[in-house]
């Protein structure tokens, strides 16, 4: 049996907001929440400032271009 994780094509993004002081205190809670998520490397994709906090986009590369894609050489079972 395959799980879903092994058929995500290549990448799953999470949105979020957080409350901070400025930019580089948004920065550095995103990626302590993707350490806290135990998801490894991500990827800040976009970062946004407002005065209150930083809506920000994290990405976890499930498969990176070039890696061994599970997904082609499983055999559908249902």
């Amino acid at each position: 049996m395959t799980t879903a994780l092994e058929r995500v094509m290549d990448a799953i993004d999470i949105e979020t907001y957080i409350v901070c002081n400025d930019e580089n205190e948004g920065k550095k809670l995103a990626l302590q929440l993707g350490q806290e998520m135990n998801l490894g490397e991500i990827d800040i994709m976009y970062q946004e400032f407002d005065g209150y906090g930083v809506r920000v986009r994290l990405r976890k590369y499930v498969y990176k271009p070039g890696n061994l894609y599970k997904y082609l050489n499983q055999e559908e079972k249902t």
